[in-house]
């Protein structure tokens, strides 16, 4: 889900800026930045802290509201991150090539884009789950946090899957799309079925494959043009009939109407919704455009999209640790899911973003992308790929599965490093003797 792709890196000159501008579609990153800040705003909105006479208690003011279930419907946006994230891959795996790159260039990049920025969180959260272990935090309450905190890991590891089968996928797209999108579609319904039909939820880990590559697929399709060529009348006809198809799916017991509940494992609905979704972004294409052409619309997807990855892993950390803060200095806290607390979203927002940005500009050196590879070099070995990728993925997986804890951040703290060290080494192309 890095952001960094398609936008000017800060020390781009101006004539620079404008020339990548006018040959890029800035939808993509507008709406990547608002699909990061959307999942900001949603954290902040179910994380809710209430001080009584019994200490402090952790609340979820959002999946208490009424109105709650339909708006996942809408709310509900990891499977455009996917779509958008499968724009940007085939993207990057074809400027990979066109510069004599393979697939083994283009993992090791990726990963390490994907992954280096998630290290100093790794460190972090192992310093505060150490520290508040040894401070005598109570058990249930530390587990609590740590589980809201940890929750969006997830996503490192199930992008960190789709990068991996990237140029697979890419060649199947190019040889049969339809099938391809087919076969995907069919495997998450069987995933789904084997998972009711043992009762077994592991099972739907399956679907990290199924689901998310469905969604990368409709992204290879939008970079190809093929929703562009779309009649607006068709396009709105299929976003219409997948929401009404989701009706009926999530009625029978079996899929959960709350989009949310279906995330982890992946489920069915949410391919469903990626097909609505990417119709839905092709109708409104025209005027986003238009806005992205302003410079306040440009300015705020350069500030927020350059910084995306970090404001996604971080944003989470951040409002547990200002929360913190401001109960210990005794900043007084409305009633969870009062009009006062809904009022004050907006201000929690703008701090935990601007906190996040800051951190983003301390950490700006775990960011930098891998350098190019010098003629007559490559990157490791298929074997060690293999190994680094499981390096890196795994204390992200650990996560998702177990939910965070100090064990799997001192997981994270030491396979990720080790991982992207691994990717970041060369080796002689193939053909080519060491001097």
């Amino acid at each position: 889900m890095s952001t960094k792709q398609g936008l000017p890196a800060p020390a781009t000159s101006g004539r620079d800026v404008r020339g990548i501008i006018a040959q890029r579609d800035l939808v993509v990153d507008l709406i990547r930045t608002a699909c990061v800040v959307l999942v900001v705003v949603v954290h902040i909105t179910m994380v809710g802290v209430a001080v009584g006479p019994e200490g402090v208690a952790v609340t979820s003011p959002l999946q208490e509201a009424s109105w709650y279930v339909g708006a996942t419907w809408v709310g509900q946006v990891m499977p455009l991150f996917f779509v958008v994230g499968g724009f940007a891959s085939i993207t990057g795996w074809r400027s990979t090539v066109a510069r004599g790159g393979g697939a083994r260039d283009f993992l090791a990049t990726r990963l390490v884009r994907l992954y280096r920025p998630a290290v100093p969180l790794f460190v972090f959260l192992a310093l505060g789950l150490g520290v508040a272990t040894l401070l005598g935090t109570p058990g249930d309450l530390l587990a609590e946090i740590a589980f809201g905190i940890g929750s969006p890991l997830w996503f490192l590891a199930a992008y960190g899957i789709t990068q991996c089968c990237v140029p697979v996928m890419v060649r199947l797209h190019e040889r049969a799309p339809w099938w391809t999108l087919a076969v995907l579609l069919g495997l998450a319904v069987a995933v789904d079925g084997l998972r009711f039909a043992t009762g077994v939820a592991e099972v739907g880990l399956l679907n990290l494959g199924p689901v998310w590559l469905f969604a990368q697929q409709l992204g290879f399709l939008w970079a190809d043009g093929w929703f562009a060529r779309r009649s607006r009348v068709g396009l709105a006809v299929v976003a219409v009939a997948g929401y009404v198809a989701l009706v009926p799916l999530t009625s029978v017991g079996l899929w959960a109407p709350d989009l949310l509940q279906d995330l982890n494992p992946p489920m069915l609905p949410l391919a469903l919704l990626a097909i609505a979704q990417a119709c839905l972004v092709q109708l409104v294409h025209a005027p986003l455009t238009r806005l992205m052409r302003t410079r306040a619309a440009q300015g705020a997807v350069f500030v927020l999209g350059r910084d995306g990855m970090t404001i996604y892993l971080w944003h989470l950390p951040l409002y547990i640790a200002l929360t913190g803060i401001a109960l210990l200095v005794g900043v007084p806290f409305p009633d969870p899911g009062s009009g006062t607390w809904w009022a004050t979203r907006p201000i929690a927002l703008v701090v935990v973003l601007a906190a996040a940005l800051g951190v983003a500009r301390a950490l700006r050196w775990f960011d930098r992308p891998l350098a190019r590879l010098a003629p007559g070099a490559d990157r490791p070995a298929w074997p060690v790929l293999v190994v680094a990728a499981l390096c890196t993925i795994g204390p992200a997986f650990v996560v998702m599965q177990f939910h965070l804890s100090l064990a799997a951040a001192l997981l994270g703290v030491v396979a990720i490093p080790v991982g992207v060290w691994l990717l970041g080494r060369t080796v002689p192309a193939v053909g080519v003797q060491r001097i």
